[in-house]
């Protein structure tokens, strides 16, 4: 019979909830007849609801709790009937503040709440003497009705408030403290039809087993017994298992490009002097992205050590050209500006360090990095001031352009980009210098994601200490994987938002 195979599947908290809906379907009854604690009560009433047995109603509901001085005042008094009560006929306020140990906070009320009800008269002669009235000594008989209400149990709906209760909580709501409402949610449960069978059925509990134990197998009781089946229909949340940030899963693989193309790891920190992140790559000491509005500048420390003997090289490539046969930039280089420290720009800084650490027995050499950089940029659906930069170099004396297309098509294609073109540019560091595009499978056109070049001679020959051909390259990651991972704004690789990152997919492999 069906309703015997769903009673099977009933859970101790289910048996013993069901019955109940009976007599009430108010929560706080079923739990105070079932014995169980409310979050037992709840799952029973979940697990009930599920199988379609019962039906579970939440309402909201305004309802009048008292709050610090609405205990205390309901405990002993109103500061208003012990201030009226110490009145005889009339009394000073300094022989009733003494009389009755009121705060200057309670006289205060006090005065205005009774003078207000007409029960006392206020009169200056010498000092502020108050004298009770003939609505006072009646009130001190009838009681207060704010007294009264004080008295009610708490928690109170407000629409079951009638009458002259009405006016006593309006008067106590705008007192310090003495009442709080609350939003509370209200829960019912009523049986559906096969409920009101199921329960008109009965439910068996002694004999049914939830769950095996050591002591029940030894003993053999189980013999006698029924398991409890499981229902294997029944909704369960989803479990997210702990995973790599799709952002770490993405550097991972990056690393893993690289890595399986014979290139080695640059690293380095992300504060840097001005000397390695732009001097060093030949970008005058007046150029654009010096300025505060490009660069983040450290203002503690203020200044870094600079290469000593390197310092006097890349000095006269600005100048002059060093022995490169160019003619610098023409200006006079300033060593207090390269000393500036600086949140790094680009990975390039540690291209250029690794190329000043670089000898010709060491060549050829291909370097890579997938690092943070911190540009000074509003912050918008297609860029960010603190993003992750992947960086390529090869030193080599036999490099040319056509192996610069070779290692980023050989890159982007397992990145997921069929093709590559580059295109003529400019960039301060390389000539001749191109912009990086890929054609996108799915929008069917190229897109730009990044620049490329040969580093210059008045960067490679003061580091390197011979002029050779280094190719370089450098793209934003983000701009690169937000495809995959089916997102138009760059902020929200970054939002952390937990529902994104459980249904995140998983990095290509």
């Amino acid at each position: 019979m069906e309703i015997d195979k769903i009673i099977l599947t009933l859970h101790t908290f289910e048996r013993r909830v069901l019955p109940v809906l009976k007599e009430t379907s108010a929560f706080e009854k079923i739990a105070e007849k079932t014995g169980l604690q409310k979050v037992e009560v709840m799952r029973a009433l979940q697990w009930l609801q599920n199988k379609k047995i019962i039906r579970v109603n939440k309402t909201l509901k305004e309802a009048i709790s008292l709050d610090e001085n609405g205990l205390k005042y309901k405990e002993k008094e109103l500061p208003e009937k012990t201030f009226l009560q110490s009145i005889k006929d009339k009394a000073s306020l300094d022989d009733i503040k003494n009389k009755t140990n009121l705060s200057r906070e309670e006289l205060g009320v006090s005065l205005g709440i009774l003078k207000s009800k007409g029960a006392i008269e206020i009169s200056k002669e010498k000092g502020t003497i108050i004298s009770i009235t003939d609505i006072g000594k009646d009130i001190l008989k009838k009681g207060f009705p704010e007294e009264a209400f004080l008295k009610k149990t708490f928690p109170i709906s407000t629409s079951e408030i009638k009458d002259l209760d009405r006016l006593s909580f309006e008067n106590l709501k705008k007192r310090h403290k003495l009442l709080k409402i609350n939003i509370l949610k209200i829960i019912t449960a009523e049986p559906t039809e096969i409920g009101k069978k199921i329960i008109q059925h009965g439910i068996e509990g002694e004999n049914i087993i939830d769950s095996l134990t050591p002591s029940i197998i030894k003993s053999g009781s189980w013999k006698n017994k029924r398991l409890r089946s499981y229902d294997v229909k029944i909704n369960v949340p989803n479990i997210s298992g702990g995973k790599q940030h799709f952002v770490n899963q993405a550097i991972q693989y990056i690393k893993r490009i690289w890595l399986d193309m014979g290139f080695r790891e640059m690293t380095g920190n992300n504060v840097q002097t001005s000397f390695w992140d732009l001097d060093a790559l030949f970008v005058p000491q007046d150029h654009p992205a010096r300025d505060m509005q490009d660069t983040f500048y450290i203002k503690d420390p203020k200044y870094g050590k600079l290469p000593k003997e390197l310092v006097k090289k890349v000095k006269a490539a600005h100048e002059n050209g060093y022995t490169t046969g160019s003619k610098g930039w023409q200006y006079n280089w300033s060593e207090e500006i390269a000393k500036e420290n600086l949140l790094r720009t680009h990975t390039t800084v540690l291209s250029a360090q690794t190329i000043a650490n670089l000898k010709k027995e060491d060549l050829p050499a291909k370097f890579f990095s997938v690092g943070k950089v911190f540009r000074n940029e509003t912050l918008s659906w297609k860029s960010l001031f603190e993003f992750i930069q992947v960086e390529g170099i090869v030193v080599d004396p036999n490099a040319n352009f056509k192996h610069l297309k070779g290692y980023l098509k050989e890159f982007f294609a397992k990145m997921g980009f069929p093709d590559v073109r580059i295109r003529p540019a400019h960039f301060p560091y390389t000539e001749p210098s191109a912009e990086v595009d890929v054609w996108h499978p799915v929008k069917k056109q190229w897109v730009e994601l990044g620049g490329s070049g040969i580093f210059r001679p008045e960067v490679v020959k003061p580091l390197l200490g011979f002029e050779c051909p280094v190719l370089a390259w450098g793209l934003g990651m983000e701009r690169t994987i937000m495809d995959y991972y089916s997102i138009k704004d760059v902020r929200d690789v970054y939002k952390n938002d937990l529902k994104q990152l459980k249904e995140m997919k998983i990095w290509m492999k």
